[in-house]
């Protein structure tokens, strides 16, 4: 461990002389307490040093050694339902040690070195230890599992460093804790529980699989207007108020993946307030228990050091990269890029480094590409399947989407929901303008689709196409009114309120509403599309729309319009025969009205 001398502070970069033998992104400790940092650059015998922790009071000439390891964080049983900040410091062990406040330089283990976990050993690996067979073991093998809640059963893998062998001990199933050896091979080396893992080197893989399985969410303008793919990538921008953080709640209670990382990245404290204090009560729909059993925290909120919020990233997509090695499917909240990106500029500032448009660092590209394509759809080196989904919210200043981080996100990710601050106003949740947004997953999960309604690819085109129509319309109708269209464009804008209110939209409060499967969000989609199509047939026989919207069942109290917009509420997830009841009274109606124009009864 080399030492030197903190020769220039200037906030959270400490420049060094001194540091012999340091290297790239080496962990350091400064100053009497400790505080921890990264070597970001190296200048002849000085060493640029970023720090992680309040560096108030650290004067000239305070010593800093080198670990000579770079930033790990520490992986095994017990991630699962803790609360860490940007790295891997569990908040709720620092909060009883130092009070509301973090003291500098203050530590806790990142796995409770004290907890017991129950180890259960693979029967094949044992059985070949227990008859005197070394196993040849490779990075990825599973040497048992531990359950770590009821929702989540941490694999106990072979690190990924690890360079072959045989596995000559294992451990009977019994108590152990992380730091305790369950295994050894031929060469000496000892297998533990937990492992540590460089944070900015992603983990590998065996092969990358084709993004072509949908990350469902429950919401129905992304799975069917603009989906995401399991492994694939999003980013959710729009201006203050629009509600980046509840569409990513929603998501995160609702979507199919195994396991949810949040990252708050630069948030302020009362929204970081709001997830820790309502997530550990939120009642997980697949499993009824707490959604906190498989989701993990990381809390790095504006007053916190921006060096921590910058590594915060890394931190949760390589406990994502881990929890995809046994393969779950798991999906990151990052929550904001901007206020990452705003880090990353005030620590460029610091280093007095050349600034590219709007002061950010010429190489945001680079370290936006970096965090994203660490997401995919893999077959794991233990031979599972895995997927790391990133959801990324970015806050551009104004809502101007033109700025430089939402630019850049735009070019590593492949789906994009743009948030409308008109929609939020109007209360529609969620307020994804159908008009910005888009996604470049829908060819690729299409036959998935198709498996669960051949209708969706025709009917999602077709709703969007009438929506563009509406939006051309809607300027005409500013301008002379709606009753100047001819009744053929008013079907139009009508099916397309329809649309919005019926489907579009969706009430987070509504039991029924709250969450929509896949097969009721193309029914609903299919009957909305049908009753446009047979109303226009019906006025190019002559009807006039408001026979159309005046239609409606002889038991029904409401038009066969308003109940269209009410099946979203009215029928529940698992009642399919109720869609083929309206179905049938809406087709007969309008099949009525077709024959009267059509015989011209109704002359």
């Amino acid at each position: 461990m080399s030492e030197g001398q903190v020769k220039r502070i200037a906030g959270p970069i400490i420049r060094v002389t001194g540091l012999k033998g340091a290297g790239l992104f080496d962990v350091v400790e400064v100053g009497e307490k400790r505080i921890l940092g990264e070597v970001v650059r190296i200048e002849r015998n000085e060493a640029v040093i970023q720090v992680y922790e309040d560096d108030t009071g650290l004067q000239i000439g305070a010593t800093a050694s080198s670990t000579g390891r770079p930033l790990s964080v520490r992986l095994g049983p017990g991630l699962i339902g803790t609360i860490y900040d940007g790295i891997q410091r569990p908040l709720e062990f620092l909060f009883k040690q130092s009070g509301v406040f973090m003291d500098p330089g203050a530590r806790g283990e990142p796995l409770d070195p004290s907890r017991l976990w129950t180890f259960i050993p693979d029967p094949d690996l044992e059985e070949k230890i227990g008859t005197g067979t070394w196993a040849v073991i490779q990075s990825g093998a599973v040497l048992g599992t531990v359950k770590e809640t009821e929702s989540i059963t941490c694999n106990i893998m072979v690190p990924p460093h690890f360079h072959g062998g045989k596995l000559k001990e294992l451990a009977p199933r019994g108590e152990y804790t992380c730091n305790e050896v369950i295994g050894r091979t031929d060469r000496g080396e000892e297998l533990c529980l937990a492992h540590w893992w460089p944070v900015r080197i992603p983990r590998p893989i065996a092969e990358r699989l084709a993004p072509d399985q949908p990350l469902v969410t429950g919401e129905r303008v992304i799975d069917v207007f603009f989906p995401l793919s399991k492994g694939g990538t999003a980013a959710i921008p729009g201006g203050f108020g629009t509600g980046k953080t509840m569409t990513q709640h929603a998501i995160a209670k609702w979507c199919d993946a195994d396991v949810i990382i949040y990252i708050g990245c630069g948030e302020r404290g009362n929204e970081m307030t709001d997830v820790l204090t309502e997530f550990p009560h939120l009642t997980d729909p697949r499993s009824g228990r707490s959604l906190m059993e498989r989701t993990i925290l990381i809390a790095n909120t504006s007053n916190m050091p921006v060096a921590a919020r910058e590594v915060s990233i890394y931190t949760g997509v390589t406990l994502a990269e881990f929890y995809r090695d046994m393969g779950y499917h798991v999906a990151i909240m990052a929550d904001s890029t901007s206020r990452w990106a705003e880090a990353l500029r005030e620590l460029s500032g610091r280093m007095e480094e050349m600034p590219a448009e709007e002061g950010f660092p010429a190489y945001l590209p680079t370290r936006l590409a970096e965090f994203y394509e660490r997401s995919g759809r893999v077959r794991t080196l233990s031979g599972t399947e895995g997927s790391v989904s990133i959801i990324g919210a970015v806050s551009p200043p104004g809502g101007d989407f033109s700025e430089p981080v939402t630019q850049h996100t735009k070019r590593f990710i492949r789906c994009f929901w743009a948030l409308d601050r008109d929609l939020a106003n109007a209360r529609h949740y969620p307020a994804i303008s159908w008009i910005d947004s888009y996604s470049e997953y829908a060819d690729e999960v299409k036959p998935w689709w198709e498996r669960v309604n051949p209708a969706w690819a025709l009917a999602r085109q077709q709703a969007l196409d009438l929506l563009k129509k509406e939006q051309r319309l809607a300027e005409i109708v500013r301008l002379i009114g709606p009753d100047a269209l001819p009744d053929d464009q008013r079907l139009i804008l009508l099916t397309a309120d329809i649309i919005k209110d019926g489907f579009l939209q969706q009430n987070s409060f509504d039991p029924v509403d709250m969450y929509c499967v896949p097969a009721k969000q193309v029914r609903l989609l299919e009957l909305i599309m049908e009753f446009h199509e047979r109303a226009h047939l019906c006025i190019k026989l002559g009807a006039p729309l408001i026979k159309i919207t005046a239609l409606k069942e002889s038991r029904a109290s409401l038009t066969i319009r308003e109940q269209l917009s009410r099946l979203k509420s009215t029928i529940k997830n698992d009642d399919s025969l109720s869609f083929g009841e309206f179905e049938g009274h809406m087709r007969g109606a309008l099949e009525e009205l077709e024959r009267m124009y059509r015989t011209k009864e109704v002359l």
